[in-house]
């Protein structure tokens, strides 16, 4: 199934890294709104699944944000990023 391939990690810990690096300039933002965001897993064709956390949970900009926010935030920090996608942890293990 697809659900056990995503779920493994499989780039290097150096590049998670520098995702984590982005992102920790990101959660204020998230933070100040009630929300944060948690990485789940960076695919072998650099899509980055993220799980929103909070508020940004169930906020109905979340999308938006992740869009316009928060992938072209990694985009800009980490060029290998290709895409972000949100997962929801809870119903995907």
């Amino acid at each position: 199934m697809s659900d056990d391939a995503s779920s493994t990690p499989t780039v290097d810990p150096e590049l998670r890294d520098d995702i984590e690096e982005a992102l920790d300039t990101i959660r204020p933002y998230l933070m100040a709104d009630g929300g944060s965001v948690r990485l789940l897993n960076v695919t072998s064709d650099y899509v980055v699944e993220l799980e929103l956390l909070g508020a940004c949970g169930s906020c109905p900009m979340s999308t938006m944000t992740l869009r316009a926010g928060i992938e072209q935030a990694l985009k800009r920090s980490v060029p290998k990023v290709k895409r972000v996608e949100a997962v929801n942890a809870t119903t995907a293990a």
